[in-house]
């Protein structure tokens, strides 16, 4: 309190105590000679730490230790009365009970009082605006902290080839168990979408993975034939929508009428009519007995195959297909099918056709562009063939692939296998080199390629990097990269398997952000499914073995002038 007014207030008389209570609130408004003005009510942040790091706006701390109590200090740019700064002023996520004080009228300091835990992510946030105490927050603030890995092994550990047997029977239970269509057995869109859509493409990859899963013994080759006979039956149906031949996006599961994709995408999807053909081929080749059954399922798969018009969709001649044709909006997509992208397959079953063919013109000029679908640079040392720069998302070396047999195929663009392989390992370590910080990208847990985010869907890559890693990607990649899939695949089970790793449904969840803290708990059909086909072409080359048996692949390869060695 000021000396002088302390001194005045001894020399009055009680009869002016009045007077004194005035005084005595002047000097409590005064709080250590800071006053109240509007100014002294402005919080304005210029800085915060948690525990010795600067915690930018808008960005993250990995990595954060749980052994010790945490602490978070918040510097302002001006001095302010503390009593306009209240509890209310800052919020912490993860319901964190907090103990804080003012070191001096700029400096906050908060001391978390609750244990922190591992791999969690914790938000600060200052939002813009006046508190009950009139302080008024000028500048807003939003930052986040995520505690260190818990690093525990959460489950027993297994053989590896044990371990790969359980992640493909988990990810074909998808197809084989999540099915409410009881007309067509096709593959469901995924775990969060309406129950009316079945998914053409991602059907295709869960008919491919039938062989597999009689191999395997997850179910037996009379019932994965009454399946296949289910979904070729309702796919030939007059019932059931198809666009010269080519078949939609998504259809209605029970109907076979076109469940629209988006608002002009309502008719013929060339691209998921290719994956679908590809689970279908490699359908065919397998169930090669010499009986009523076998020979009728052959006989409608080849039949659906060539009905195909896949000339029709060049769009008057010209030497490229189109991806989409609509009976409403006829071209209006306009989506030319060039490459370098999960397409590849579309050309080889173009070409491959002996009704509906398209020659080396259409290959050459539409799909390589004349040869610009080239790369050639080199990223972490390690050089793209094809496609942009950092090579695009992982799905494009594994949906063509997971019939067409990449090993020693090459023509005069590329090496295919190089092509993959490359993708991958540049994929991987962007994630190893981290450039965003984001928390637990590392060698143990990589995989960039399309699926859910917190939300959406987007399909992620170096270009395209939201902090998401999605199993399928690093998983898909075993053909590729086996050791650096298996590494991995250690991590996502062993280690984060309490949190993305579901054993009462199909295994892992679609994708995850260990910065968020957030993980899909959904499941998506062409994710799931590439799983098992590509952790068995790694195994043992079933499907491309299957696949590349079809004459009209091989007739395919030779009109576009691929080496198969």
């Amino acid at each position: 309190m000021n000396n002088n007014l302390i001194q005045i207030i001894k020399k009055m008389k009680t009869t002016n105590l009045f007077i004194i209570a005035a005084l005595l609130l002047i000097i409590a408004s005064c709080n250590n000679s800071v006053g109240t003005k509007e100014t002294d009510k402005q919080i304005i942040i210029e800085s915060v730490l948690v525990g010795d790091h600067y915690l930018p706006n808008n960005d993250v701390i990995s990595n954060f230790p749980i052994d010790e109590a945490a602490k978070i200090k918040i510097v302002l740019a001006n001095e302010i009365n503390p009593d306009c700064f209240t509890q209310e002023t800052v919020q912490l996520s993860g319901n964190l009970a907090f103990d804080y004080y003012f070191i001096d009228n700029k400096t906050i300091q908060f001391d978390i009082t609750t244990a922190l835990k591992a791999l969690t992510a914790y938000k600060i946030n200052i939002p813009q605006g006046k508190n009950s105490k009139g302080g008024n927050v000028i500048n807003s603030y939003t930052g986040s902290f995520v505690t260190v890995l818990d690093s525990t092994v959460k489950f027993p550990r297994i053989p590896d080839e044990e371990l790969l047997t359980k992640i493909q029977q988990k990810a074909f239970n998808f197809f084989w168990e999540f099915n409410p269509y009881s007309a067509s057995g096709l593959a469901h869109e995924g775990t969060d979408h309406s129950n009316e859509i079945a998914t053409m493409g991602g059907s295709g990859f869960g008919i491919a993975a039938i062989p597999v899963a009689i191999e395997r013994g997850f179910i037996t080759r009379s019932q994965g034939l009454e399946r296949l006979q289910k979904i070729v039956t309702f796919l030939s149906a007059e019932t059931t929508d198809r666009f010269y031949g080519a078949f939609s996006h998504w259809i209605n599961g029970e109907t076979g009428k076109v469940y629209p994709f988006s608002p002009k995408d309502n008719g013929a999807d060339l691209v998921e009519t290719a994956f679908l053909m590809e689970g279908l081929i490699i359908a065919r080749q397998y169930f090669n007995q010499n009986n009523k059954e076998e020979t009728e399922l052959r006989e409608a798969i080849t039949s659906l195959y060539n009905n195909v018009e896949w000339d029709w969709f060049r769009r008057d001649g010209q030497n490229v297909l189109y991806w989409h044709w609509s009976p409403t909006y006829g071209w209006e997509m306009n989506h030319k099918i060039v490459g370098w992208d999960e397409c590849l397959i579309v050309y080889i079953l173009a070409a491959g056709s002996p009704t509906h063919s398209i020659d080396l013109p259409v290959y050459t000029e539409g799909w390589a562009k004349n040869g610009a679908m080239k790369n050639g640079k080199t990223f972490y040392g390690i050089t793209l063939p094809l496609g942009p720069d950092y090579g695009g998302p992982l799905f494009w070396s594994h949906y063509s692939f997971i019939g067409l047999n990449p090993k020693g195929l090459s023509d005069q663009y590329a090496d295919y296998w190089e092509q993959n392989r490359n993708h991958t390992l540049i994929n991987r370590q962007y994630c190893i080199d981290n450039p965003k910080k984001y928390a637990g990208y590392s060698a143990d847990c990589w995989g960039l390629t399309a699926g859910n985010i917190p939300d959406g869907y987007t399909a992620s890559s170096p270009t395209n990097d939201v902090g998401v890693i999605t199993p399928t990607a690093a998983l898909s990649a075993f053909p590729y990269t086996p050791a650096e899939s298996m590494q991995a695949l250690h991590f996502f089970y062993y280690k984060l398997g309490d949190k993305i790793w579901n054993e009462e449904r199909y295994g892992f969840y679609d994708g995850f952000d260990l910065n968020k803290n957030w993980v899909s708990n959904n499941y998506l059909a062409i994710d799931q499914l590439p799983i098992v086909c590509m952790i068995e072409n790694h195994r043992t080359g079933l499907l491309w073995n299957l696949f590349m048996s079809a004459p009209e692949v091989q007739n395919g390869l030779n009109k576009l002038g691929f080496t198969v060695k």
